[in-house]
């Protein structure tokens, strides 16, 4: 297996296109993954990248045999999954990336009953709002929480989500409360904004009598966990734009209150997305199906009388 580590090694480094990046997503040392990508160049007679102390590309030779790496590490993947499936006793490691919300309240608290459901699966569970690679990354599933776009990969719808605006009861007595998304812009509400590379909310999309309508919020406070918009809420900075199951709590104990009710937010869906060919992997089908149930029972809690 030593040979195949090292080539899966060397489609990490080239993915990632950092020696030290690939050792973390590999789990070993910088120094471990420099020596196998020396070995897999002197076996093949080769420079696979050109190195220097501020970067790493490919060569041209390395370009080429990443086309061959990727089938072959591939072709073992089908291969282990199908004995698997004979077997009936799925084993390996599952990559899973999912936005902080959602990994933090759905995700990560049932890694572990599903650990012990499956003791030969292992979960490496990566958390963030930013947006995810899922085929650059090597992810198996990412839990994706907004409006899908075209996409080649395989998706699974998991549940909708409907969302609100709202504020905390004394940032409305300071300010006022705004009927709609135009009393936002035309009153300049303080509005706490996800932003991160490749976010799109920096205008939010409300529903009005007319349809749909981008809205040009702005304010003084910005960040790209959404945790952290609604601890700025809580404590009265402004207005955010939260899936109701996030605020459910706080809408209940009077922390928050809806805002803007005349024009609410699109709501948005939540689903899970894989390459297809990794659906093929019975631990994909395995956690994938575990964790869609968990989560709908854990919103369906949640939002339960509002």
């Amino acid at each position: 297996m030593s040979y195949v580590n090292t080539i899966r090694m060397f489609v990490r480094v080239y993915d990632l296109g950092s020696m030290s990046a690939a050792a973390r997503d590999q789990r070993t040392s910088p120094a471990v993954a420099s020596a196998r990508i020396s070995e897999l160049e002197k076996h093949l007679g080769v420079r696979l990248f050109n190195r220097t102390t501020r970067s790493l590309q490919p060569t041209e030779n390395g370009r080429i045999f990443y086309d061959g790496a990727r089938r072959i590490l591939e072709a073992i993947e089908d291969a282990e999954a199908a004995v698997m499936d004979v077997t009936q006793n799925p084993r390996g490691t599952i990559f899973v990336a999912a936005p902080l919300g959602i990994g933090r309240r759905f995700i990560a608290p049932h890694v572990p009953a599903f650990k012990e459901q499956y003791p030969l699966i292992d979960v490496r569970l990566r958390l963030s709002d930013r947006v995810i690679d899922v085929v650059g990354e090597g992810i198996d599933v990412a839990f994706h929480l907004g409006i899908l776009e075209d996409s080649t990969l395989k998706v699974r719808l998991i549940a909708d989500c409907p969302r609100l605006l709202c504020a905390a009861p004394d940032y409305i007595a300071r300010r006022g409360m705004p009927e709609d998304g135009a009393a936002l812009v035309r009153d300049r509400h303080d509005c706490l904004n996800l932003r991160f590379p490749g976010a799109k909310e920096f205008q939010w999309s409300l529903i009005t009598p007319e349809g749909p309508r981008r809205f040009e919020i702005a304010g003084p406070y910005e960040s790209d966990d959404g945790d952290v918009l609604t601890g700025w809420a809580l404590s009265g900075h402004g207005i955010v734009l939260k899936p109701l199951f996030e605020v459910a709590d706080h809408l209940r104990e009077g922390r928050l209150v809806p805002v803007a009710t005349a024009t609410p937010p699109v709501p948005v869906q939540l689903s899970s997305l894989s390459q297809h060919r990794r659906l093929k992997d019975p631990k994909v089908r395995l956690f994938t199906d575990f964790m869609a149930g968990k989560i709908r029972e854990d919103m369906r809690r949640a939002m339960k009388g509002l």
